[in-house]
């Protein structure tokens, strides 16, 4: 038999190994494993809750038609222009893991209130309420996962930011490929308002989370800044303070956060190209509203599935590699090529190839750089500024990009005449994303000799 020694030797060496193999393939360091695998397990949760309604949402929306949807995108940028300043407000006034928790739990009770609608009102649910989950649902879904990002951006430094957040990225990956998965297995047995409670439960398991893994960092700053824990937690305690429209002004004020609302503003842009040209080929492929759901539901699983394969194999070695600012280039060039291509072919398959690809790309690739550049900016700008950015400045790219494919289309444009149009958009786009690389260099160095 193995002595106790021979096995404790044993498992030593195999921990040592499994140390060595995760800082070498994903860069974690020793104490960075723990934070990641409870930051990817809180990226899980917030992203099977949005994905278990995804599918029903674009769905609903397009029960009056795409030119419906156009004017949903506004009422969804109005929305989130006038939930900004109440956010902001909470940020100034309470502390971080308290208004954190609140605009979870805000969202979880209203999955209540929309259950609580649909089993006792059934008769009040149509088209008009259809409209109104659509405009809610697109608010919840950048608002939970802004607040998911924000906390990272605090909680980890520009460095780590760079190697880690696309590893963390993975489990808000698997929540997406998760998330219609478990949908598709509980849509019969419990019906869609109970699909509403069980996403309010994943909102809940997130809260949790985000109190382990802020619980998690104060412990390791505290060891690695030679700082008690207490003096760490008395920090924690302090509120942002400011007012509620700080983060509109540091937009306005700061040439380096203008570059990340125009970069975020043409991304959003280019992709509602995309979603509108998807949603019309899906509108003439299908006319009944269950046909649509599973035709969006697959494309969004498929979706997701090379979104992992990307993050688990190329992005960290290419943000190491290559910088911040070719991570953030490599949507732009791939949109670009994209729509020659379905310019030259003009297919389903093609545009499919297209949406996939930009998809992948935008979360596996620039989501993770994109969120690394809220690094190096002060603790009140990377929740109200970033709130601003990612809301409200996210969403008038949405309505830009609905009404300029409106117009293009009654114009008489087709695929190859857009194409003329994105390409030279994609060029900026491109040179925008190699100048933020270049700026968030500088500011870590300059931060690195203000520290030092």
């Amino acid at each position: 038999m193995l002595s106790s020694d021979t096995l404790q030797l044993g498992l030593s060496s195999m921990t040592h190994l499994i140390s060595r193999l995760t800082r070498k393939t994903f860069n974690v360091q020793r104490g960075e494993i723990l934070p990641v695998i409870v930051a990817g397990l809180f990226f899980f949760f917030i992203l099977t809750a949005l994905m278990l309604l995804r599918p029903a949402r674009d769905a609903l929306g397009m029960q009056r038609g795409i030119e419906a949807i156009r004017w949903l995108f506004i009422g969804t940028a109005v929305a989130t222009l006038l939930v900004n300043p109440v956010f902001g407000w909470m940020v100034s006034r309470f502390q971080r893991l308290r208004f954190i928790s609140a605009t979870y739990a805000f969202f979880a009770l209203s999955l209540v209130g929309f259950w609580c609608l649909l089993i006792f009102a059934p008769g009040a649910v149509g088209e008009r309420s259809g409209q109104v989950f659509y405009v809610w649902f697109s608010v919840f879904n950048l608002f939970v996962t802004m607040v998911f990002w924000a906390l990272l951006a605090d909680l980890f430094s520009g460095d780590q930011g760079k190697r880690l957040f696309a590893l963390i990225a993975v489990g808000g990956t698997l929540g997406a490929i998760f998330g219609p998965w478990l949908s598709s297995q509980l849509a019969k047995p419990l019906g869609t308002p109970g699909l509403l409670l069980v996403a309010a439960c994943f909102l809940a398991l997130a809260i949790l989370t985000a109190w382990i893994l802020v619980w998690l960092r104060l412990d390791h700053q505290s060891t690695e800044l030679g700082d008690t824990p207490a003096n760490l937690q008395g920090e924690e305690a302090e509120r942002i303070g400011g007012d509620a429209w700080a983060g509109l002004r540091a937009v306005i004020s700061s040439p380096y956060l203008l570059g990340v609302a125009a970069y975020v503003l043409l991304m959003t842009l280019m992709a509602t190209l995309i979603y509108f040209t998807r949603l019309q080929i899906v509108a003439a492929a299908a006319t009944d509203l269950d046909t649509r759901t599973a035709l969006l539901g697959s494309i969004d699983m498929w979706t997701q599935t090379a979104v992992l394969l990307l993050q688990l194999t190329l992005t960290g070695h290419i943000v190491k590699r290559f910088g911040l600012g070719a991570a953030l280039a490599i949507l732009p060039i791939a949109t670009a090529i994209g729509f020659i291509g379905l310019a030259i072919y003009g297919s389903f398959a093609v545009l499919i190839l297209l949406e996939a690809t930009n998809r992948a790309v935008q979360r596996g690739l620039t989501r993770p750089a994109r969120e690394a550049l809220f690094t190096v900016v002060s603790r009140e700008e990377k929740y109200k500024a970033k709130a601003i950015v990612d809301t409200f400045l996210y969403r008038t790219g949405d309505v830009i990009g609905a009404q300029a494919e409106g117009v293009l289309g009654r114009l008489g444009f087709a695929l190859g005449g857009l194409a003329s149009i994105v390409i030279p958009t994609a060029i900026v786009w491109a040179a925008l994303g190699l100048w933020l690389g270049r700026a968030h260099t500088a500011r870590t160095a300059t931060a690195a000799r203000t520290k030092s």
